[in-house]
């Protein structure tokens, strides 16, 4: 396998892109821009969802390594292009918190991300080239009252991505992490005003990001254009962490 031929234009035509959590929302959003772009768009996801043309859907619970390697192994192509954005919640504060309530975060959140680089990284490796993306947040730089699971396994994540950046760079592989705050989702819009209210009044931009914005900063980082940017966490939250 021979590394892609480098694109300045910003599309990705002929190369094979993997998103998980693309059902809806974020990865919804970062799978359609992939293949409005051109990208074969493959998406791990344990929701039924309507795909076609370049967006193909796979069944699959990231938790299950075997069925992810199985997924991955399944594909025509090897992907390059990987995005780690399927993420769940379960809130609750520390002292109450059950340990089904811990693990299944824990699960999907970072141990089904590293399922799944461990499983597309040999592909890349194989081609002297890869970009991989994984979707993070804000609470897992700063922490968050109720969200010790989610916030623990983004913080995870975060060292993931900068451990993965250091073992693959010298194979070409660039990994980095977006850190979105609150994002007005179908899931965010469905909080109580005052939620959004409070977290409106954290950012400095006075507004918050659409999953769009999410995504703009994703194809940036998996795009030739930032060839030279890897180990690094990008927010994009408004100036709500600051």
């Amino acid at each position: 396998m021979t590394e892609p031929t480098p694109r300045t234009d910003g599309r990705f035509d002929g190369r094979c892109a993997l998103v998980t959590g693309g059902a809806r929302g974020i990865g919804r959003a970062i799978a359609e821009r992939l293949a409005g772009l051109g990208a074969e768009v493959h998406v791990l996801d344990r929701e039924a969802a309507a795909g076609g043309g370049a967006i193909r859907f796979h069944p699959v619970d990231i938790t299950d390594a075997r069925a992810v390697e199985a997924a991955i192994g399944g594909m025509a192509r090897p992907p390059l292009l990987l995005v780690n954005n399927a993420g769940i919640t379960r809130d609750r504060s520390l002292l109450k918190m059950s340990d089904e309530e811990w693990d299944s975060v824990i699960g999907v959140n970072l141990t089904g991300a590293f399922h799944v680089l461990r499983a597309a990284a040999p592909g890349m490796v194989s081609a002297g080239y890869g970009r991989v993306v994984n979707v993070v947040s804000i609470n897992g730089l700063r922490g968050k009252f109720g969200q010790a699971n989610y916030s623990a396994s983004k913080a995870g994540l975060i060292g993931l991505t900068k451990t993965a950046a250091r073992e693959l760079g010298p194979k070409g592989v660039t990994v980095n992490a977006v850190a979105p705050g609150m994002v007005l989702t179908e899931l965010t819009l469905a909080l109580a005003p005052e939620h959004r209210q409070k977290a409106l009044e954290e950012t400095l931009l006075r507004r918050l990001p659409e999953v769009g914005d999410v995504a703009a900063a994703v194809l940036f980082l998996l795009s030739d254009a930032a060839g030279m940017i890897t180990g690094e966490v990008i927010r994009v939250d408004a100036g709500q962490y600051v």
